[in-house]
């Protein structure tokens, strides 16, 4: 076998392992679409045992999409969730680029352990602190609430750790050049860090974007209320004590997951931006 046709059966190959894994990342995907476009009974025929033909609906129908939105209201946690996530998405990227902000330009006692305590605080599980989180939410009158679900998720370590990371790459000249012409800090931060900032902006929005569209625990654990219960929540309530609604469920979920994926992919350049700006500089 020549040099010239090894390298084509290595191209052949790397074509079929490429298929093979497009296809299996796609198959849930494909078959929760396929799932949600027939009946209940539909869906069971051909899954016990499991063929081909559990892809393919035999009829088409579009009625778990009609029932979930009309009999059980599922526009309300899709409302409820977007509340939450746009407030959630405003104040943190605010708070928490102020918080790097100060970090990178300012010199303050404590410093270093209030930096060490920003870094383990996002690699502490959530599970770990729920209750204790629940507890004060409740002293503070804020369960049953929005502001419930999104006060506690406003502060984010990691977060804070990428506007951090991103700052320290701007030119300290840049804000000592502000300083002399008189400018106030906050000037400084709103009217030239931000503007030249929009990259972690956007990733950190889409980071606490995702955390709380799919969010589950916390809103579980506060919003007691049908009408304040977010997406995830709703969604499992699909899924009852003597039966589940299966196709109700793939609907729903295809629903959950087609937003996120249609925010995602017109901001995905500056998404990636941001994730690499600062990992270099240390």
């Amino acid at each position: 076998m020549t040099i010239r046709q090894k390298g084509i059966v290595s191209k052949i190959l790397i074509y079929i392992v490429l298929i093979v894994m497009v296809i299996v990342s796609l198959f849930p995907i494909i078959f929760c679409l396929s799932a949600s476009l027939r009946t209940q009974e539909d869906l069971f025929q051909s899954m016990f045992p499991f063929s081909f033909k559990a892809l393919i609906p035999t009829k088409v129908t579009f009625e778990n999409y009609v029932i979930i939105f009309t009999k059980y209201e599922f526009w309300r946690p899709i409302l409820n969730t977007v509340i939450v996530t746009a407030c959630t998405i405003f104040f943190g990227c605010l708070v928490n680029s102020i918080a790097g902000f100060a970090f990178t330009c300012f010199e303050f006692k404590g410093k270093k352990i209030l930096y060490g305590l920003v870094l383990i605080s996002f690699m502490v599980p959530f599970e770990s602190i729920a209750i204790p989180l629940y507890d004060v939410a409740n002293k503070m009158k804020m369960v049953d609430t929005y502001a419930g679900m999104i006060v506690p998720a406003i502060a984010d370590g990691l977060v804070a750790f990428l506007f951090i990371q991103f700052f320290k790459d701007i030119p300290v000249a840049l804000i000592e050049a502000a300083r002399v012409d008189g400018a106030s800090w906050p000037r400084i931060f709103f009217r030239i860090i931000m503007p030249i900032s929009v990259p972690i902006f956007i990733t950190a929005g889409l980071m606490i974007f995702m955390n709380q569209w799919n969010s589950y625990m916390w809103p579980l654990l506060v919003a007691r209320s049908k009408e304040i219960r977010t997406i995830q929540i709703a969604i499992s309530a699909f899924s009852g004590e003597r039966a589940i609604q299966w196709t109700y469920i793939f609907a729903a979920s295809l629903v959950s997951a087609g937003i996120p994926i249609c925010l995602f992919l017109p901001f995905q350049k500056y998404f990636v931006e941001g994730i690499t700006a600062g990992s270099v500089k240390g």
